[in-house]
């Protein structure tokens, strides 16, 4: 298991490698399809210091936050797939959630120097995980408000790497 800690260094996430099993440890940020256009709207109007969060080196886990804990979303969803190439353009270095990406996603992600990681769909590992939250925008979106979480053994999986993708061989050419 490979310790990670946020932000994320560039050096940390060049040596990481597709399989690769990590726990992540620090402040990540958790939004998903209702937010992150709304994030992407800030950043396209170089408006982004308006969160009071900074994204360089970090992690966006597709999630929301409810009572009973975290758990990942669909990454593939139009909304939040759609937010990766902007998102990692704005600095973030790690995108967490499940389900497979396309090809140009996959493409985006090596090219702003970012990874996207799965996790154990197991929601009570996550919650074990989670140490704090506090909602940084969006408060009207509820659970699905874009928060900071603070996290202590959070585990994931490095899927997509560096152009190569865990799910490549279930993917249609």
């Amino acid at each position: 298991m490979i310790r990670i800690d946020t932000p994320i260094h560039l050096s940390v996430i060049k040596n990481l490698k597709m399989g690769d099993e990590i726990e992540l440890y620090g402040k990540i940020y958790a939004g998903r399809d209702a937010v992150l256009p709304k994030i992407c709207l800030l950043i396209r109007e170089g408006r982004l210091k308006e969160l009071k969060a900074d994204l360089s080196g970090g992690v966006i886990f597709h999630t929301a936050v409810t009572a009973a804990g975290i758990g990942p979303t669909t990454s593939g969803k139009v909304e939040i797939e759609g937010s990766i190439p902007l998102l990692s353009r704005a600095g973030v270095k790690m995108h967490l959630g499940k389900g497979a990406l396309k090809p140009e996603t996959i493409k985006e992600l090596q090219r702003w120097n970012s990874i996207y990681a799965v996790t154990p769909p197991v929601s009570a590992v996550f919650h074990r995980a989670l140490k704090g939250k506090r909602i940084i925008a969006f408060p009207e979106e509820g659970m699905e408000a874009f928060f900071e979480l603070t996290v202590e053994k959070l585990p994931a999986i490095v899927a997509i790497a560096h152009g190569k993708s865990i799910f490549s061989k279930f993917q249609k050419a």
